[in-house]
């Protein structure tokens, strides 16, 4: 990559109709494994004007109402009105029931490591994890800055200290790099929909322009190094007036936004939906081990950037190959990190969903767990607990690197 560049990452609130549909998908998936943590499931949703549409395919233990989880994440959302309701939406469902596979039923907990072995992906992917020095999060620091920004947009909604916004939501950061290192912030663009009092009544541009500066810009770069300045551009609708937004205006589908769900299109991101997925899916799960690694990697003062590449085929427990890029900022060499990363951390389907206990956070965690995951990003979070987020070998991993 360049040394001198500008870049810019986009984040949307959890009322973007595809963050909606993640969100029901992802809380498809809590529902049954809070039930039955053995299920598994694959759930997709699609969403337009009026209308939801869930498609499904399970084999569980646990009895699930679809459409009732639906209008449960549409109203926390806030969608209440006359365009898109919670109540009144149509939801349809197509749903597809397996016999339970026994073999699925493992509990990875009491697994030797000769039975870890045993168990193959029953997927083929190539899954990609990343992390950098720009950020306390170790993110690239345009989309910890966007995500923050839509964070704060949904928040004063939330607060009711912008009343006239609506769910639905966009913020892009475009930040200058000089030498590789965040210099300054070149572009903040926000996109926030209003309610159909904007149209009668409601904010004009100019005080929606001095709102976002007030409410969201400024306590959204409080506590930044880099701030905006005299030169950062910033626009506010640039289009004009955004009335209601939402699945009334666009449509949304589950897994549309991978660069959102992941690094900000910074690093690169395998193309495969993490939302609505069971742990038992490695496209899902193998993109958090391999975030694990790579944030180690980089805790570790080891590399500046660390992007770590696994592929897995069918039948195998390891995936058949390991691959690591620190762009040129390396204190070692790539293939002796990856011989490093490969020795303590456990890349197999049961080894990683018994060391981040994914099957059973559902029930652990109030209010489930995935759904959470499904706004604002997979990885990179500080305010939930990940446990791929945690940096604890980064202190072996400096050791043998010395």
């Amino acid at each position: 990559m360049k040394k001198d560049f500008m870049f810019t990452s986009e984040s949307v609130t959890e009322g973007h109709p595809d963050k909606l549909c993640d969100q029901i998908s992802d809380a498809i998936v809590d529902h049954f494994l809070q039930q039955d943590p053995y299920s598994r499931i694959r759930a997709e949703c699609a969403v337009f004007t009026n209308i939801v549409f869930i498609a499904a395919r399970f084999e569980s233990g646990a009895t699930v109402d679809f459409p009732n989880i639906a209008r449960q994440v549409i109203s926390q959302i806030g969608y209440g009105g006359n365009t898109f309701n919670a109540k009144t939406c149509s939801i349809l469902t197509g749903l597809k029931e397996s016999r339970h596979d026994s073999a699925c039923s493992f509990d990875e907990r009491n697994l030797s490591e000769e039975e870890i072995e045993r168990i193959p992906v029953q997927d083929q992917a190539t899954v990609f994890g990343f992390a950098c020095n720009q950020t306390a999060s170790y993110m690239p620091m345009p989309v910890w800055l966007a995500h923050k920004l839509a964070r704060r947009l949904a928040s004063v909604r939330f607060q009711h200290m912008l009343p006239y916004l609506e769910p639905d939501g966009k913020t892009q950061v475009g930040v200058e790099y000089k030498n590789g290192r965040p210099h300054r912030i070149h572009t903040i663009t926000i996109i926030a929909s209003q309610d159909k009092t904007a149209v009668n009544g409601g904010p004009d541009l100019k005080r929606l322009h001095d709102d976002m500066l007030g409410h969201v810009i400024e306590p959204a770069f409080h506590d930044e190094e880099i701030k905006p300045d005299s030169r950062t551009k910033i626009f506010v609708n640039p289009e004009g007036p955004v009335i209601t937004g939402g699945p009334s205006v666009h449509s949304g589908l589950t897994g549309r936004k991978n660069a959102v769900d992941t690094y900000g299109e910074y690093s690169r991101h395998s193309g495969a939906a993490l939302s609505g997925k069971d742990p038992l899916r490695i496209d899902r799960i193998g993109a958090y081990a391999a975030r694990c690694a790579a944030k180690n990697v980089v805790a570790a003062g080891i590399a500046d950037e660390c992007e770590v590449q696994l592929s897995y085929s069918i039948g195998l427990s390891r995936p058949v190959s390991i691959q690591v890029e620190t762009f040129g900022t390396g204190r070692v060499s790539d293939e002796e990190i990856a011989a490093r990363i490969e020795k303590y951390f456990d890349f197999r389907l049961a080894g990683i969903i018994k060391q981040f206990n994914l099957r059973h956070l559902p029930s652990i965690i109030k209010g489930g767990f995935y759904r959470k995951l499904a706004a604002y990003g997979h990885v990179g979070r500080m305010d939930i607990g990940l446990p791929w987020e945690l940096t604890d070998r980064a202190e072996i991993l400096r050791q043998e690197a010395v």
